[in-house]
């Protein structure tokens, strides 16, 4: 299907894509999609799946990222944004990248391991002016698009 993202190789009976052990989701700054992915993929995976997040650069918490993980009953997971480096652990099944430069450097990082890196383009919602509630409405955009991406990409899970 056309703009869906790639899956990892089926398992051998059932055709469902497998559900990797370690994923990693990589934005420019780890201060608001990939914290959001984080958390959204912690919620909607099984627990035996190892979900983390970084940033290509560090970056500072963002409040409205906790402004609307709360609003679907869920916290950011690290208060504190890091870098890919700062990872206590760096062997993971599946990248998820959320912008260019991130996904840049994902492929640079993979080009000799057998890691599998998926680009889902995010929108930057700090590009949004206005009154807080619209920067809040493009804020909940991104969250609904990372957790659409998510459950398109590991299937409804039981």
């Amino acid at each position: 299907m056309p703009g869906m993202p790639d899956h990892l190789p089926d398992d051998a009976a059932g055709g469902k894509p497998r559900i990797p052990g370690a994923v990693l989701f990589i934005c420019g700054m780890n201060a608001i999609r990939s914290p959001m992915a984080e958390a959204l993929a912690r919620k909607i995976l099984p627990s035996k799946v190892y979900v983390a997040s970084a940033g290509v650069e560090k970056g500072d918490p963002d409040p409205f990222v906790d402004a609307v993980l709360e609003e679907i009953g869920l916290k950011r997971l690290s208060v504190a944004p890091r870098t890919f480096k700062e990872l206590e652990d760096d062997y993971f099944d599946l990248i998820i990248t959320l912008s260019p430069k991130a996904h840049h450097m994902a492929l640079e990082l993979t080009r000799t391991t057998s890691v599998h890196v998926e680009y889902w383009p995010t929108p930057d919602p700090t590009l949004v002016r206005g009154r807080r509630d619209q920067i809040l409405d493009a804020y909940r955009d991104v969250r609904d698009h990372l957790k659409q991406h998510i459950e398109d990409r590991f299937g409804p899970l039981t």
